[in-house]
């Protein structure tokens, strides 16, 4: 994921901060608990696409 891109995105419900995951290829919203997938090197920015996070990503620091 590309750094300028990555400090420019928000979050598309509250337009906070996102966190990349490169492992599972995906940004996340911790102040909503989503996630959202990159495909094709391309985030899908689309609610209806994310996942909610599980109970341990919700605690976790990183």
């Amino acid at each position: 994921m590309d750094k300028k891109l990555l400090s420019i995105l928000a979050c598309p419900i509250c337009k906070g901060e996102l966190k990349y995951n490169k492992e599972a290829s995906e940004l996340i919203c911790k102040a909503d608990a989503l996630a959202f997938p990159i495909r094709d090197g391309i985030p899908v920015m689309l609610e209806n696409e994310a996942r909610a996070l599980t109970t341990d990503e919700r605690l976790s620091k990183d």
